[in-house]
C-alpha cells in the first residue's frame, strides 16, 4: 500500500472492544456439501480503473509447465500431486551474513527466473508472494526486476528473505532499497510519485534457493506470483449491492489475551492482528499444530498458537508480524494449503469467495467513530471476514478483543467497505495519509473444488 504514514502496518488502537452477537454459521467440512447455496452470480473484471476501483494483476508459477519455463540456474521443475522447483545441482556457493545475528555462513545456491510477465495494466504497486517448504538448513530469496513505462528499468529488489524456522536464518525483509523512482516498503514495490504517469509495465521474478554445503537438502516452491495494481486516490468508494446471506464457522481468537507475551516477537496484544487472523483461516482449514511444535511456548499462556504464528511469520527487520507475504507463506506451512496475497474491488469480490466457503482476512485503516461499534481506531489492522447479514453487512472475527468469545462481530457494510477499500483518508490530525486500498490475505486449499476454483478466478487468483 502507499506508505503516506509510517510505520504502515503497525496497528494503533485505542480502546478495548465490546461483546460480540452471535449468529447462525457454516463450517468448511460442511460448504463442500451446500454447492446449492444462494450466491452472487455478476460480472466480474479485475480490470476497473475507469471507476475508481484498482486494476489489479496477479500472475502466479503453480505448475510444472511454469516451473519448466524461465530460466534454471541449477534448478529443475517437479511434478506430482503440487509441482514445485528444487535444487538439482547447485550453481554455486556464497557467504551470506545475517544482518540479526551477524553469522556468516558459506550457503550452495541456485536459481530460477520467471519469463518477463507483462502488466496487463501499468502499476503503480507489486507486492510478491510465495508458497514453499524450507527444511531445517535451507532457506530462500525472492526478487523482482521490472520495466518501467518510460523505458527504463528498475534494480533486482529483494522481496524477502524467508525461511519456515529461525534456526539458520532470520527471515527478513531488506530495507533502504530505491532508485529514485520506486522504493520497496517491507514487502510492497511503490512508485515514488504516482502522479508524474511514471508505471511498471512488466516485471521478472528472481527464487535462489540455499541449502548448506554438501547437504541432500532442498527448498520445494510451490507457488511463486506477484500482485501488481493501480492504486487511484480515492477517499470514499462506490457502493456495492448486497448479495448475500452467509457465515461460516471460523475459529476465534483474540490477540489482546496475549498482550506483553515474547517481546522479542513484538510483545503480542495490538502488534499481533496478523498471525492471529492468519492462524483463525489456518485451522479453519483443518491446520493445527502437534504438542511438539507448541512445546517451546510457556504453558501457562492460553491460544498457543497464536504465540506460535506470531514466531513464525516475524519479520527480524520490520521488527514486527505484519509482513504480508511472510504471512501468506506460513499458512503454506501447513499441509494441503496455499496463501496469497492480493486486492480485492468490492464486498461483491468477497461475497463470491464467502459463497465458496472462502474466508478472507483483510486490511483496514480507520478513526475511531468511522467503524461502528468498533470503539477503537487505528493506522492499520488485519481482520478475518466470515460472511455477511441478511441486510449485507459484514460478519468479522475481529482478533482486537478482550477475549475469544468476544472476538465476532457485525460491521455497518456502508462504513466497513469504505474503509477497507479507500487508498486516502485523514488521519487524528487532519491529515491526509495511505488507506490499504482493498489488500487482503487468501488461504485455501491445494485441491480445490470446482467452485472454489471458479471463485477464486473470479476474484483473480489461479
Amino acid at each position: 500500500m502507499n506508505r503516506a504514514e509510517q510505520p504502515s502496518r503497525r496497528t494503533v488502537l485505542a480502546a478495548t472492544l465490546a461483546a460480540a452477537v452471535v449468529g447462525p454459521a457454516v463450517t468448511a467440512d460442511v460448504a463442500d456439501a451446500e454447492e446449492s447455496a444462494v450466491a452472487p452470480s455478476l460480472p466480474h473484471s479485475r480490470l476497473r480503473s475507469s471507476r475508481g476501483i484498482p486494476a489489479v494483476d496477479y500472475r502466479a508459477w503453480t505448475s510444472y509447465g511454469d516451473w519448466s519455463t524461465g530460466a534454471a540456474q541449477g534448478t529443475r521443475a517437479v511434478g506430482g500431486a503440487r509441482p514445485g522447483v528444487v535444487i538439482a545441482a547447485p550453481a554455486g556457493t556464497t557467504d551470506y551474513t545475517d544482518p540479526h545475528t551477524g553469522t556468516t555462513a558459506a550457503w550452495e545456491y541456485a536459481v530460477w527466473t520467471s519469463p518477463v510477465h507483462r502488466l496487463r495494466v501499468p502499476a503503480t504497486e507489486v507486492i510478491a508472494s510465495w508458497n514453499a517448504h524450507t527444511p531445517a538448513g535451507t532457506w530462500l530469496q525472492v526478487e523482482l526486476h521490472g520495466t518501467y513505462s518510460d523505458g527504463t528499468q528498475t534494480p533486482w529488489y529483494v522481496m524477502g528473505r524467508w525461511a519456515a524456522g529461525d534456526q539458520d536464518i532470520k527471515r527478513t525483509s531488506v530495507d533502504d532499497q530505491k532508485d529514485g523512482k520506486s522504493a520497496i516498503w517491507t514487502d510492497t514495490f511503490a512508485i515514488d510519485d504516482a502522479t508524474t504517469g511514471l508505471r511498471l509495465v512488466s516485471y521478472r521474478l528472481r527464487l535462489t534457493l540455499y541449502r548448506k554445503p554438501r547437504s541432500k537438502l532442498t527448498p520445494t516452491v510451490w507457488r511463486l506470483g506477484a500482485m501488481g495494481s493501480d492504486i487511484p486516490d480515492r477517499f470514499t468508494v462506490p457502493a456495492s449491492t448486497p448479495g448475500l446471506a452467509r457465515e461460516l464457522i471460523v475459529p476465534r481468537y483474540s490477540q489482546e489475551i496475549h498482550k506483553g507475551q515474547y517481546p522479542e516477537y513484538d510483545n503480542g496484544g495490538e502488534a499481533w492482528c496478523s498471525p492471529t487472523s492468519s492462524q483463525m483461516i489456518i485451522e479453519y482449514w483443518g491446520g493445527r499444530l502437534t504438542p511438539e511444535q507448541l512445546a517451546w511456548v510457556d504453558p501457562s499462556y492460553a491460544g498457543p498458537q497464536v504465540d506460535h504464528a506470531a514466531r513464525f511469520t516475524y519479520d527480524y527487520q520490520y521488527e514486527g508480524c505484519g509482513n504480508w507475504p511472510f504471512n501468506a507463506a506460513y499458512a503454506a506451512t501447513y499441509k494441503g494449503l496455499q496463501g496469497v496475497v492480493t486486492r480485492l474491488g468490492s464486498l461483491t469480490d468477497l461475497e463470491t469467495l464467502i459463497a465458496a466457503g472462502i474466508p478472507a482476512i483483510t486490511s483496514q485503516s480507520f478513526l475511531k467513530g468511522e467503524l461502528t461499534g468498533a470503539g477503537y481506531g487505528t493506522a492499520g489492522h488485519l481482520m478475518t471476514v466470515i460472511g455477511f447479514t441478511a441486510d449485507g453487512d459484514v460478519i468479522a472475527n475481529d482478533p482486537f478483543s478482550p477475549s475469544d468469545d468476544a472476538v465476532r462481530r457485525v460491521y455497518k457494510r456502508r462504513e466497513w467497505e469504505n474503509i477497507w477499500l479507500r487508498t486516502k483518508r485523514y488521519n487524528a490530525s487532519g491529515k491526509v495519509v495511505s488507506g490499504t486500498g482493498g489488500v487482503c490475505y487468501l488461504y485455501f486449499p491445494a485441491r480445490l473444488t470446482p467452485r472454489r476454483r471458479r471463485a477464486l478466478a473470479a476474484v483473480g487468483v489461479r
